[in-house]
């Protein structure tokens, strides 16, 4: 494994991985939606075509709809949460990282590695969870037609109106399934990417940006991999009418497999893969420009 160029700093993780979330929503957010709508489209009527007969079908009748406003529909609420959420992430693999070393300059192993991922993974899940029901609701009511909720904030009230805190956190517990185990690949998959492009003799922070985009992509596509079924049920529990899923996530995946197979497991998958890669590219060059700067501002940090 390339060495690793200095100690680590949770801190700068923190300051640095906020920007490189905020580069992944914009580049992102567009096919999210995308999937979003897929995953919870209604099962079409015998006899009847589906909403949307797949990811370009979406794309298309969104943007000639909506236009492209539309593909941005629920955006306020993960920029609103991105920013923290991405910098409690980063922050959450550099502790773990940290928490594992026994001096400064220790080199990790990938298992560690993936371990520290999962811990950034727990550490999300409190600001994810709410974002991710407020960003499903906005971005399917758009495709229903009926407008529930003027925006993110309106959203926030109403279901802490209709359900106090746990409305607003409904599908927490999807949320953490989804995320442990795909952060931890996420982050490893980077480091070991990033360890095998590095040249002989050089440091991995002198990867050149195709480098760090290609690294960060890969990493996306794996994370993914990881998510997508979960992913499925989360978006599926967190848009269902109020007690349509008593027992919870159990219920959404007995209704799925029996209604529509396994496959159904992997909707929206053409999307999150589309995506992941441009998406998480921007996300790792992000944070890798933030960390450069911030350790030429502050070294000591």
């Amino acid at each position: 494994m390339a060495k690793q160029p200095q100690p680590i700093s949770p801190v700068k993780n923190f300051f640095a991985g906020g920007f490189g979330g905020v580069c992944l929503v914009f580049v992102g957010h567009p096919l999210d939606t995308i999937k979003v709508r897929l995953q919870t489209q209604p099962k079409p009527q015998p006899g009847q075509p589906p909403l949307y007969s797949g990811t370009f079908d979406c794309f298309r009748k969104t943007l000639v709809g909506e236009g492209v406003r539309g593909l941005y529909r629920g955006m306020a609420a993960p920029i609103i949460g991105v920013t923290p959420m991405f910098a409690v992430c980063f922050f959450g693999f550099g502790l773990g990282k940290r928490l594992q070393q026994t001096k400064p300059d220790d080199i990790l192993t990938y298992p560690q590695l993936f371990a520290a991922g999962m811990l950034s993974g727990v550490f999300t899940t409190v600001i994810m969870a709410p974002g991710e029901r407020i960003k499903c609701l906005l971005q399917i009511q758009a495709a229903t037609g009926e407008t529930k909720y003027s925006g993110s904030l309106d959203c926030a009230k109403q279901l802490y109106r209709e359900a106090g805190i746990r409305g607003v956190y409904k599908g927490t517990v999807l949320t953490l399934m989804r995320d442990v185990p795909a952060s931890g690949m996420y982050f490893m998959t980077y480091e070991w990417l990033k360890n095998i492009l590095t040249p002989e003799g050089k440091s991995v922070s002198d990867l050149s940006a195709p480098r760090i985009l290609f690294a960060g992509g890969l990493a996306g596509i794996f994370n993914w991999a990881v998510a997508i079924p979960p992913d499925v049920l989360k978006s599926r529990f967190q848009t269902a009418p109020p007690g349509k899923y008593p027992n919870g996530f159990r219920d959404v995946l007995r209704e799925l497999i029996r209604e529509e197979g396994v496959a159904s497991l992997y909707k929206g998958f053409t999307a999150v893969m589309i995506r992941a890669f441009p998406a998480n590219a921007a996300c790792f060059l992000g944070f890798e420009v933030a960390m450069k700067f911030l350790n030429w501002i502050a070294p000591g940090l």
